[in-house]
């Protein structure tokens, strides 16, 4: 009984470690919609960005994989940074606002996507 009991735990485990690690992965991918789409609501530090991410979906982003991705969304013209008093802060871009509708289509499909997958399905 002790053993099984061992196993069933050792398994639980195993399950927990391998859903972190999808969640993981599926936030590095699709970070920068989210990000957009968080920054459409108010401009936002990278450290805000970590705080959101670690609050939303219980997860600590680096600060270099967090502030890479922003680097490259204003290279790419997506974001402009703006110093505010101490801490630089993101907007979007005037390119970035015209193609509001994808993003937030292409955020909404990321979304039923993952639903498809289950792993957003909480029933």
């Amino acid at each position: 009984m002790e053993e099984h009991f061992k196993s069933e735990m050792e398994s639980e485990v195993l399950a927990e470690k391998i859903v972190e690690k999808l969640q993981r992965r599926t936030i590095q991918n699709f970070m920068d919609i989210f990000i957009l789409t968080e920054i459409k609501n108010g401009s936002l530090s990278g450290y805000d960005a970590m705080a959101l991410i670690h609050e939303r979906f219980g997860i600590l982003m680096s600060s270099g994989t967090v502030y890479s991705l922003l680097y490259s969304l204003e290279r790419d013209d997506w974001i402009r940074g703006v110093w505010n008093s101490r801490k630089r802060v993101y907007e979007l871009t005037e390119k970035a606002k015209q193609n509001m509708k994808a993003i937030t289509q292409a955020n909404q499909e990321v979304q039923d996507f993952l639903k498809r997958l289950s792993l957003l399905n909480t029933a």
